[in-house]
């Protein structure tokens, strides 16, 4: 069958064939409908991610969508290498399967489930957010962060406030259901308004300086207990954490991702994520390339367009 196999660390995928995987008593094959490209998916196929597997070769992607041998439409996790999601047929744990609800484009399903999980699952699990309460979303500019101000407002957040670089994106996000928005040149002189007003939850797309900007405001802005949610570093992987910011506050910090969610509850979150987009607009920018094209589309890959190989 056909695959975008990965040989080696650092090595782009290639187009070409591998061997047919064979269904056990705790493994299903899945025929793939469609697999789309994320952070996630790359950081595993250069073997980059704490996640990454050791050997090599292997199908790169890390879920998708397709049918089961019934003819069932399902969503997948395929985090078993060398079981990767692009390729023709793959081989999944019977439990890392979620049915699709029959509204839901396919296609658009495998566009949106690792963006939406990672919101959904630092709001429901990691927060547990509740009806009413005012979250920030830092980041919410790109297509994961974005994606959580409706998120949020499906979750039933009280008040949704949203940072980010760019301007008209900001713009854009208060059409979808943020009530204020700021750039993060915006935000050092914001904070310490807002977390006297009131913030619950914090989801942080980006880490760097704005992370430690809002933790600073949230120990200085009063007795309030403010749940820090880390999602993505995507200005830094480090910062400098004095321990009195946790000593001398309420503020709770803590991750969402992957270990600090089980794959049972990563596959809850999916399923239920999935189940209110059929219902709600949680719709993104994707666009649709054959998995042929892997090599090339892989370079081309634009996190502001999600790039969705199909088969």
């Amino acid at each position: 069958m056909k695959a975008a196999i990965v040989s080696a660390a650092g090595e782009l995928p290639v187009y070409g064939d591998f061997p047919e995987p064979q269904a056990d008593e705790s493994h299903v094959v899945v025929t793939v409908k469609a697999a789309a490209v994320s952070q996630l998916a790359k950081a595993r196929a250069a073997g980059t991610h704490y996640s990454a597997a050791a050997h090599y070769p292997f199908i790169t992607g890390i879920d998708g969508t397709g049918t089961l041998s019934n003819g069932d439409p399902v969503y997948f996790l395929a985090f078993n290498a060398p079981w990767g999601s692009m390729a023709e047929r793959t081989l999944v744990p019977a439990d890392s399967i979620v049915s699709l609800p029959p509204k839901l484009d396919p296609v658009l399903a495998a566009a949106l489930a690792n963006p939406g999980m990672s919101s959904w699952a630092a709001l429901t699990r990691r927060a547990q957010l509740r009806t009413g309460e005012t979250v920030l979303i830092n980041g919410a500019t790109g297509t994961s962060g974005g994606l959580a101000v409706r998120i949020a407002q499906h979750l039933g957040a009280g008040k949704i406030i949203a940072t980010g670089r760019n301007r008209a994106a900001l713009d854009q996000l208060r059409a979808q259901g943020a009530d204020l928005t700021f750039t993060l040149d915006e935000l050092p002189d914001t904070l310490p308004t807002l977390m006297k007003e009131g913030v619950d939850v914090v989801l942080d797309y980006l880490w760097g300086q704005s992370a430690l900007d809002i933790m600073h405001a949230a120990v200085a802005g009063g007795e309030k207990t403010v749940r820090f949610v880390q999602i993505g570093s995507l200005s830094g992987q480090e910062i400098t954490l004095h321990s009195k910011l946790l000593r001398s506050s309420g503020l709770t910090l803590m991750g969402s991702g992957l270990g600090s969610v089980s794959d049972k509850e990563l596959i809850a979150c999916i399923g239920e994520m999935l189940t209110a987009a059929a219902e709600s607009d949680f719709s993104i920018a994707f666009q649709m390339r054959p998995l042929s094209d892997v090599a090339l589309a892989w370079q081309e890959d634009d996190s502001r367009c999600r790039t969705v190989f199909t088969l």
